[in-house]
This record gives C-alpha cells, sequence and structure tokens, in this order.
C-alpha cells in the first residue's frame, strides 16, 4: 500500500529518529503525545501532532482506540510502532490492517509466533537453527521441572514464554532457588505480560549475548546486517552495544549470517527483525529469541555497514524492493553505542526523573547521539528512563573507545544522575578494552 503520511505511536528518540527517516522519503509525519509530553521534542519536529490521554501508558501510548483514532482524524495511511509500548503486539498489527492502516513491521502472524518464546523455539528448531537446551513446552508444576532438571542438570534459567526485558527470568541452582525462584517466576510473567507460562532452560555460564540485524522484503530477499555484541546488560537490561563483536571472527560471522537469513526465509518474514543468540565459552550458539521491531541498538549497525534500516524498514511497508544485496554488506570499522538513562548507578540505577537545567550536545568526527532533550526538559516519571543514545564509530574498537571517551567527557547534561560516569568506568576497564566480555561483565566489575 502506498501512503504519505505515518503516525509514529511512541516517543522519545525513537520516535524523533522515525520522523527524520520519514522526512527524508517525503512523508508527512503525526506525533501522538500524552498530556505531560505536550512541550516534548518529537512534538515539535512532526507535521501534525494529537494529544491521546493522561500520562500514564495505558491511557495514552497504549490505548490502540485513540492511537487509531488519531490516526484516521489526520488522514495518516500507516502507523510506525517503533520499539516498546505496542511495537510487539499482534493484535494492534491486526486492527491496523482492518482499518486499512498500514503497519510498519512485520505480519500480525510473525509477531505472534516469535512473541511466543517457547512457539519460536519450536519454530527455529524445525527450521535446523539450534536452540539452548530445556523443556520442549510450558511446563506447569514443579513436580513436572524437577523430571526435567534430571536431565539437564542444574543451574537452571526459569524464563516467561512471553518474555522480554528480563521479566519473568530467574536462574536456580539448587532445588531451593527452583522452588522460589518457580512461583516468583510465574507471578512476574503473570503480572508483566498477562501469561504465566514458563519454560526452562540450561543455564549458560558467561555467554555473550549476540544478535543479528536482518531486513526482510515481500518479495522473499532477506539480507543480515552482521552481527552486535550485546553482552554488557544489568538485570537482564542491555546497556552498551557494539558491532562487530570481539567473540565473534569471519567463519562464525559467516554462519550467523546464514542462520539468520534461514531463519527470516523459514517463516517468510517481512520487515526489520533480530535474530537473537546465546555464545558459549567454546563459541557454541543457540538461539535465544527473535526481535519483531526496530532494535534500541540499531544505530551501530547503521554506522558500520552505512544502510539505514529506518527507512529500509518503511521502504519495505512500501512495498519496495530491497536494494542492497547480501554480497554487498560489509562491516566498516567499529561502532559502539552507551545507553545514557537517567539513573543513579550509585543507587542500584534509580530512576531519576526530573528538568535538565543544561544540555550540551557532544560532536565530532564519528559521534552520533539519538535523544529528545533539550535545556529545560522535564524527564517524566512515567516512562523509560532511556534519555539518549550515544554512538561512536572509528576505523577501529581502538578509535570507537577513544571517541566515546572524549563524547562522554563533553557531553553535560545538569539537573539529574545519568549512567554517563558508569559508562566512563566501562571505558576503561580492562576486560571491556581487551574484549573480554559476558552478560556477567557488569557483576564481575
Amino acid at each position: 500500500m502506498k501512503f504519505g503520511k505515518i503516525l509514529i505511536a511512541n516517543r522519545g528518540e525513537i520516535a524523533i529518529r522515525i520522523i527524520r527517516a520519514a522526512k527524508e522519503l517525503k512523508l508527512k509525519t503525526v506525533a501522538v503525545y500524552s498530556e505531560i509530553d505536550s512541550d516534548a521534542l518529537h512534538t515539535r519536529l512532526a507535521d501534525e501532532a494529537v494529544c491521546i490521554g493522561p500520562p500514564p501508558s495505558r491511557d495514552s501510548y497504549l490505548n490502540i482506540t485513540r492511537i487509531i483514532s488519531a490516526a484516521e482524524i489526520t488522514g495518516a495511511k500507516a502507523i510506525h510502532p517503533g520499539y516498546g509500548f505496542l511495537a510487539e503486539n499482534p493484535e494492534f498489527a491486526e486492527i491496523c490492517e482492518s482499518c486499512a492502516i498500514t503497519f510498519i513491521g512485520p505480519k500480525p502472524d510473525h509477531i505472534r509466533a516469535m512473541g511466543d518464546k517457547i512457539r519460536a523455539k519450536s519454530t527455529m528448531a524445525k527450521a535446523g537453527i539450534p536452540g539452548i537446551p530445556g523443556s520442549d513446552g510450558a511446563i506447569e508444576t514443579l513436580k513436572e521441572t524437577k523430571s526435567i532438571i534430571k536431565k539437564l542438570g542444574y543451574p537452571i534459567m526459569l524464563k516467561a514464554a512471553s518474555g522480554g526485558g528480563g521479566k519473568g527470568m530467574k536462574i536456580a541452582r539448587n532445588s531451593k532457588e527452583l522452588e522460589s525462584g518457580f512461583r516468583i517466576a510465574q507471578a512476574e510473567a503473570k503480572a508483566a505480560f498477562g501469561d504465566d507460562r514458563i519454560y526452562i532452560e540450561k543455564f549458560i555460564a558467561k555467554p555473550r549475548h549476540i544478535e543479528v540485524q536482518i531486513l526482510a522484503d515481500s518479495y522473499g530477499n532477506v539480507i543480515a546486517l552482521g552481527e552486535r555484541e550485546c553482552s554488557i546488560q544489568r538485570r537482564h537490561q542491555k546497556l552498551l552495544e557494539e558491532s562487530p563483536s570481539t567473540g565473534v571472527n569471519k567463519n562464525l560471522r559467516k554462519k550467523l549470517t546464514k542462520i539468520a537469513i534461514n531463519a527470516a526465509q523459514s517463516i517468510n518474514y517481512q520487515s526489520a527483525g533480530t535474530i537473537e543468540f546465546l555464545m558459549d565459552e567454546n563459541k557454541n550458539f543457540y538461539f535465544m529469541e527473535m526481535n519483531t521491531r526496530i532494535q534500541v541498538e540499531h544505530p551501530v549497525t547503521e554506522l558500520v555497514t552505512g544502510i539505514d534500516i529506518l527507512k529500509n524498514q518503511i521502504k519495505i511497508a512500501l512495498g519496495e524492493k530491497l536494494l542492497a544485496k547480501q554480497e554487498a554488506v560489509s562491516l566498516k570499522g567499529h561502532a559502539i553505542e552507551c545507553r545514557i538513562n537517567a539513573e543513579d548507578p550509585d543507587r542500584n540505577f534509580a530512576p531519576m526523573p526530573g528538568k535538565i537545567n543544561f544540555f550540551h550536545m557532544p560532536q565530532g568526527l564519528g559521534v552520533r547521539f539519538d535523544t529528545h532533550i533539550f535545556t529545560g526538559y522535564t524527564i517524566p516519571s512515567h516512562y523509560d528512563s532511556l534519555i539518549g543514545k550515544l554512538i561512536c564509530h572509528g576505523n577501529s574498537r581502538e578509535e570507537a573507545i577513544a571517541r566515546m571517551k572524549h563524547a562522554l567527557e563533553e557531553i553535560v547534561i545538569e539537573g539529574i544522575p545519568t549512567t554517563i560516569p558508569f559508562h566512563q568506568k566501562i571505558m576503561d576497564n580492562d576486560k571491556f578494552i581487551a574484549g573480554n566480555i559476558s552478560t556477567h561483565f557488569i557483576e564481575e566489575m
């Protein structure tokens, strides 16, 4: 379907990123906002802006009826969900289709299939893609869980079937931790996703979190844009990403590329997406999940490949063919992204909303800062604490680190605590500099 106007069903830096991509494609944009976001930057940069409700997400950014109404009132024939909120909600995608509105993302069936982690693992296993050893499906009782663990052995990971963002995940190293973890994982899964189904996987000690970005059009063309290293996390939430990974060599990259493309083709996937893997210390890798949306960390891939992922995602929704071919995709240099959050690292990363008294943007060759903040902006307490993504690119990893260090020194955000000092510690960490990292990096610093 052709469309000339896009409604962005999101806020913050990703809303601005989508607006910029749309403008380059000569498309008009509509911003939606909650009452507390009336002065937000995305409302100023879009061609039109519509208030969709009070500050709580359920009454605004998660209110499907109001978002669809905003699209119909403004004549927007397409909706881009960004990430978070409704980005991986298959019902929302279906409602868009029923209202003759193009959902800029994959088909509802793909969102549903990959959103259910148990179903996703089964689907990928049928396509010959290795998964982490564990239960074949959801587990309902402790007795059933203990029976499976007899074969797997401890430690194991309890995971929510509809999981994401680290919610509904618990490690059990013995029977005592299993009993408490089972109840907590179920309760967290129910509260976060309305689905208390959980499954178990063998716990992999000190893995790397590796993901492969793909783009797939409606003509069967799929390209993989290299891998991203996302191992530096706290409470299963990513803090820093880079591309390429220091743990992936040329041969392994070729193998991951082939698997990611096969995974997308096996389900006739369309749009931008990410195939995520865990890789153990022996470089064995296992399918973990597929994200059916644009990722927070997509800029590092854009900087090393020169391919605009957002614009391509929109073009795919417009029915266009991918112009890039896999053989033409190459990784040039190295890129690192630091997520800048309004959080206090010294208080267990507690969110710190408040007014920004002064803001100075870092600059220089190879420096990019995706953000929605400005001097005088007040960060609301109702949403995610991410306020910007600092991305630095260099001809080598050493140069990217050097540029990130001076960019972190140059950026000024006064009035609230941020994670900037914490990222500075990472840049000076010997293990990070050596590329010796895993998902346990933060707790071992």
